[in-house]
């Protein structure tokens, strides 16, 4: 039933492995400074962060957003 989306880069990743991919990337502070968001900023955790995007959906399409421009745009 699933169909390949090639030029979807977010089709297959789990919200998880972005937040896991972008803090070993960035670090918690530098993630904060290019998303704005204040879990990722006060006691930042995994588990915490996830919790906050998967029900505020406006930070999820910038958390999103940065995974994209950081590991699929040149």
């Amino acid at each position: 039933m699933s169909e390949a989306q090639p030029n979807n880069p977010l089709h297959g990743v789990t919200l998880e492995k972005i937040l896991v991919q972008l803090v070993e990337h960035y670090g918690w502070p530098e993630l904060y400074e290019q998303v704005n968001i204040n879990c990722f900023y006060n006691s930042p955790s995994i588990k915490s962060s996830l919790k906050f995007l998967r029900k505020t959906q406006w930070a999820r399409d910038k958390v999103e957003a940065l995974y994209i421009d950081t590991f699929y745009r040149s």
